[in-house]
């Protein structure tokens, strides 16, 4: 598994949201549906597998050696962030934060650059794929989180004029925002 495959894993869990752009993107990456199925048996297989070691080293064998890696405060405890460039998302980083235990505590796509990131004044400029968790959470301080609806998604609910939108991200990556009536 490479870069490229593992875009596949993170492109079959956006499908549910946007299944014309996620075939663009296998399409991009010159791949089919049944490879894309393909590759996340295998990587459910790699983070499951004993032999590998864990969710937390089967990103290091699917991907390589991070490109970065830095110590993070996160209240008493010290994580470590490990992030990857992704050919899809050029302008962010696939980042995972462990445990001192080396569980995986995160694992996301976040803004590589905050000064690339689109300019947002209202629900109506939030397109998918182009704003993560932080850029939303940033532009709109009315944001609040709720539960997601599997792994690797999130939920969000920002309020706009009295009017409450609900914003789903998948591995922290914009997919949709409804208004809630």
């Amino acid at each position: 598994m490479g870069p490229d495959q593992f875009c596949l894993v993170l492109l079959r869990r956006m499908g549910d949201y946007q299944p014309d752009l996620v075939a663009d993107a296998v399409r991009e990456l010159e791949f089919t549906r049944s490879r894309m199925r393909e590759v996340n048996a295998q990587w459910q297989r790699m983070v499951r597998s004993r032999a590998v070691g864990g969710p937390g080293r089967a990103y290091r064998a699917a991907l390589g050696e991070p490109h970065g890696c830095t110590q993070r405060a996160i209240g008493d405890l010290t994580a470590e962030a490990q992030w990857w460039t992704l050919p899809l998302w050029p302008q962010l980083r696939f980042e995972i934060l462990t445990g001192p235990d080396g569980r995986v505590w995160q694992e996301w796509l976040v803004r590589a650059d905050p000064t690339t990131t689109p300019p947002a004044e209202t629900v109506a400029d939030l397109r998918p794929w182009d704003f993560v968790i932080a850029d939303v959470a940033a532009a709109f301080p009315t944001l609040r989180h709720t539960e997601g609806s599997a792994p690797g998604r999130w939920a969000s609910v920002i309020t706009e004029n009295g009017v409450e939108h609900r914003v789903d991200f998948t591995w922290g990556l914009l997919q949709n925002v409804t208004r809630l009536d």
